[in-house]
């Protein structure tokens, strides 16, 4: 199996998204997904700047994707969905099913990501007539859906699944980290960048819930597969996907990289949750439970 970066969710100040890809370029990740996938209005990194980025990942031998917004709102952002399916360098993963009939009208090959419904056989096989390369498991599926649609995968479609990160569940033409500064979505002023791994949301209970991250309602607790790894290598996944975080991003792609190359997973696992803090795991929904269960039972 290999191993991708997902695109940054948040929203990081340029010099921090540089410095972030400089490091894991000599880090054993194989795939990198690039570009603003939440909101349009965060700018600070601009398209030529991606498009640098990929370039130089791509001279250290990785494989480089740019990823499209994955709820669009306005003609300008249908204008530049239509730019970024043009380019003719990088493929291009699709969040929205605009991106899918845009490329799939170029005639462009295409990766889905997790936002994409892809719930059935039928689903898969009508993308994979259309230009599907890759698909990524919606994050609230589970090892029994997986196990059924890999059974009939069409030839030539990898599959890639969510390995760990804050599960994105959620998008809304509302921005909700500006709202909860009082603010309209259209005078923001930027409210996500001083939340960089997202807003947490509380219970009245003082629980962790939720976390806010601009027009994206994400899990508070972090999902994570790592000692599903051998059942998911037994199905036939292609690609685990680690999605960034402000802290440890390089640690974790160590530890997932050891734990395919055949490390024991256990003491891994006890080293991956203590950089989950502090709300910690969950890996429910790959288990088909509550989403915010976590067991870290190994399948025999």
């Amino acid at each position: 199996m290999r191993l991708s970066i997902g695109p940054i969710q948040y929203f990081w100040e340029r010099q921090q998204v540089l410095d972030f890809y400089e490091r894991l370029a000599q880090g054993p990740a194989e795939i990198f997904y690039l570009g603003e996938a939440v909101c349009s209005k965060r700018r600070l990194v601009k398209a030529d700047d991606w498009l640098g980025i990929g370039r130089e990942l791509r001279q250290q031998g990785k494989e480089v994707l740019l990823s499209s917004l994955t709820l669009l709102e306005a003609a300008s952002e249908v204008g530049s969905l239509r730019k970024l399916c043009a380019n003719d360098e990088f493929m291009v993963e699709a969040n929205d099913v605009a991106a899918i009939q845009l490329l799939s009208a170029r005639g462009k090959a295409f990766v889905t990501g997790p936002s994409i419904n892809i719930y059935n056989q039928r689903s898969l096989h009508l993308l994979a007539g259309k230009g599907l390369k890759r698909w990524v498991l919606p994050v609230e599926l589970g090892l029994d859906t997986l196990r059924d649609l890999q059974s009939k995968r069409p030839v030539g479609v990898e599959t890639e699944v969510f390995a760990l990160g804050r599960l994105p569940l959620a998008y809304s033409a509302r921005c909700y980290t500006a709202r909860s500064h009082n603010l309209p979505k259209d005078d923001c002023q930027f409210k996500c960048l001083e939340y960089p791994d997202g807003r947490m949301l509380k219970t009245r209970e003082g629980q962790d819930f939720l976390v806010l991250n601009g027009i994206q309602t994400q899990s508070a607790l972090t999902h994570q597969a790592l000692m599903q790894l051998p059942e998911l290598e037994a199905l036939g996944v292609d690609v685990l996907r680690i999605s960034p975080q402000q802290n440890h991003s390089s640690r974790i792609i160590e530890i997932f990289d050891r734990a395919r190359q055949g490390a024991d997973l256990q003491p891994l696992n006890e080293e991956l949750l203590g950089l989950l803090s502090p709300s910690g795991p969950c890996n429910g929904y790959l288990l088909q439970r509550a989403g915010m269960d976590h067991d870290d039972t190994q399948a025999a």
